[in-house]
């Protein structure tokens, strides 16, 4: 009998891309929806959208870090296998076709795999300036601890090998320079207080000349020029957000 893989997917006021990520993820087995309090029309797309397929639940759960949300949808995924996405995470029809390959093939010794993402910035590619990565995402659900973090939480495997997929999730973080800037200052927020916890201090040299080697770095160093200059606003972003965030600290010292 094949295997079959459960989606747990996480969502909040995502009503402007989850019709796009729904028809991405609505050939699954199982699909798991955890929603931090939408006050959009999100959940109402997601219920049209899904209303006749066999195996769906929608969780309402408030927010409290990305971490809990993931472990608690976990609780209700059905099968051995497990994809977890953001709500502005796409699966491609070859992704889906290779998961499931993998899977069900009987040479296969994995317990997880890392699953390389395509990131977009305003609707067009970004390929340097680190925006090309991979990370684990598909794994079994008993071999699986979800680390705690105010920002990305990290995926531990306990047990077994971890392959690496070719297909990409497509990922649309970037979608509007407004929405960009709002999630990095949410950023740099939880970043301060993870800072300030850990201890460290900011300086002159934090808030002024950190910015300035994060373009530099992501920009020049990592060559996101090659990309081209559309993605300027995206580096600046990166920049921005590291200023506020030692500036935060700072205030957070006083």
């Amino acid at each position: 009998m094949a295997s079959r893989v459960s989606l747990l997917l996480i969502t909040k006021n995502n009503a402007d891309i989850i019709e796009k990520t729904i028809e991405s993820i609505k050939d699954f087995d199982d699909i798991v929806i955890v929603d931090s309090g939408s006050i959009d029309a999100t959940q109402d797309i997601m219920r049209l959208m899904l209303k006749k397929h066999r195996s769906v639940r929608i969780i309402n759960k408030p927010f409290t870090d990305i971490g809990k949300q993931r472990r608690y949808g976990l609780k209700f995924c059905k099968s051995r296998w497990v994809l977890v996405l953001d709500s502005d995470e796409l699966v491609s029809k070859k992704l889906f076709k290779e998961i499931k390959a993998k899977i069900n093939s009987k040479i296969n010794r994995n317990s997880a795999f890392y699953i390389p993402y395509q990131n977009y910035f305003l609707g067009r590619r970004v390929d340097y300036g680190g925006e090309n990565y991979s990370m684990i995402r598909l794994f079994k659900k008993n071999v699986l601890e979800i680390k705690p973090s105010l920002v990305h939480n990290r995926f531990l495997v306990r047990r077994g090998k971890i392959g690496y997929l070719n297909n990409k999730i497509h990922h649309f973080s970037y979608r509007s320079l407004q929405q960009v800037y709002q999630k990095f200052g949410d950023y740099s927020k939880k970043m301060a207080v993870i800072k300030f916890k850990n201890k460290e201090r900011s300086s002159f040299k934090k808030i002024f000349l950190y910015p300035v080697h994060m373009f530099w770095a992501r920009f020049v160093e990592d060559k996101g020029y090659k990309d081209g200059f559309f993605r300027i606003p995206l580096d600046l972003g990166f920049a921005y957000m590291e200023f506020l965030t030692y500036l935060l600290l700072a205030f957070k010292r006083r």
